[in-house]
């Protein structure tokens, strides 16, 4: 069947970074961790991740901090508002942040500082795409760099369609 948008990263390439970043993060984790989700275009990977950490023993608890930046638009707002907060304790624990797309850093930089308001006394991030506008900014772990191209599939999306395709294609 053919693509219906430009593959940019394959669906087996996904699954090999995700493998990867696994191998990566394993030995800085363990059970007592929170990774926490920015939804919604981070669902994805987290999905696969825990499982990529359940193939190593590795148990931590999955939750969810819904932050919104660019609603329904092609263009981020450049203002970041939580929409739904995480529903676990974070006090005194770690936490691993998965996001679908850093370029700005503002909502890494954002969940980081919300986290770490709530007690989180360390905190990581891993986000599967790195876009050329994101430059020197700092961030701890990334699944694949990007061109600068509107992506979609994997979790990211158009208006909130195309977050199923189980590839990364440019919606030109």
């Amino acid at each position: 069947m053919a693509e219906r948008f430009p593959v940019l990263v394959s669906e087996a390439e996904i699954a090999a970074r995700i493998e990867a970043l696994a191998d990566e993060l394993a030995p800085l984790i363990d059970d007592n961790w929170r990774v926490v989700q920015l939804m919604q275009g981070a669902g994805p990977l987290a999905t696969d991740l825990m499982r990529a950490f359940a193939r190593r023993n590795l148990h931590p608890v999955l939750d969810s901090l819904w932050l919104e930046s660019y609603r329904d638009e092609q263009v981020s707002s450049g203002r970041v508002v939580v929409r739904a907060d995480i529903s676990r304790k974070i006090e005194g624990l770690k936490a691993l942040i998965l996001d679908d797309v850093f370029d700005s850093g503002r909502t890494i930089a954002f969940a980081k500082a919300h986290l770490k308001a709530k007690g989180a006394i360390e905190t990581r991030a891993c986000a599967f795409v790195r876009k050329p506008a994101a430059g020197d900014l700092p961030i701890e772990h990334i699944g694949v760099d990007c061109p600068d191209r509107y992506l979609i599939g994997y979790g990211m999306d158009d208006a909130g369609r195309y977050r199923g395709l189980p590839y990364i294609g440019a919606l030109d």
